[in-house]
């Protein structure tokens, strides 16, 4: 595995909520809507097991902080026989191209269920255990697929310097509809700019996104 570069400029960012309040905010928040989606976590699972079966949940390996790979949980909604085959293999030899789009692969089948989880990012409750085990952050960069790191230039790479989160800033300016250049460009906005106000904005533009389902794949 690549070594990242450490140096991107932070300074301008609060270093007390960074340090500290963010992962303080992190724990107390999933243990929160743990307890609370609890029933609804329940539910969720019962009706996708009913009208699409075992597995519920699914796991794929994703780059976390400096790019160490963790297990990312999901419910699963694509159908059962394209579990093995969701992995990708790119060709790319110095970075990941700029008007680089991610889409779902035609070979890969997502169920009736799963297009409504994956609409209103249903699918991405089970990643509150990731947030509370601390793999992963309220709000930061989405966790990448570590296919598409492993191919990330020196500048690119930037953007694992903070923990992923479920929702963040360049998720709040285009979710899946933008590019992989623009997606950079924003994650690396907020590394270098993340505030308790600025992560705040995020959360209210990010229910608004969710509850209208905008720019989902």
């Amino acid at each position: 595995m690549e070594s990242i570069d450490h140096t991107v400029s932070q300074q301008d960012s609060p270093y007390f909520y960074r340090r500290f309040g963010k992962r303080t905010v992190d724990v107390l928040a999933s243990l929160l809507l743990l307890f609370l989606l609890f029933p609804a976590l329940v539910c969720l699972s019962i009706i996708l097991f009913i009208f699409t079966g075992s597995p519920i949940l699914y796991k794929q390996k994703r780059a976390g902080l400096l790019n160490r790979p963790f297990k990312i949980w999901k419910f699963r909604t694509m159908q059962i026989e394209d579990i093995e085959s969701s992995s990708h293999q790119y060709e790319w030899k110095d970075e990941v191209p700029q008007n680089f789009s991610f889409t779902t692969p035609p070979t890969l089948k997502i169920t009736k269920l799963g297009k409504v989880y994956r609409k209103y990012s249903i699918d991405e409750i089970p990643q509150l255990w990731n947030v509370l085990k601390g793999e992963m952050s309220f709000i930061g960069p989405r966790p990448e697929m570590v296919e598409i790191t492993n191919h990330y230039s020196a500048a690119q790479k930037k953007r694992l310097l903070v923990k992923p989160g479920i929702t963040g800033y360049a998720q709040v300016h285009g979710r899946s509809a933008i590019t992989h250049g623009e997606k950079i460009t924003y994650d690396l906005y907020y590394i270098k700019h993340c505030s308790l106000l600025l992560d705040l904005k995020i959360v209210i533009r990010t229910i608004f996104i969710v509850i209208t389902g905008k720019g989902a794949w």
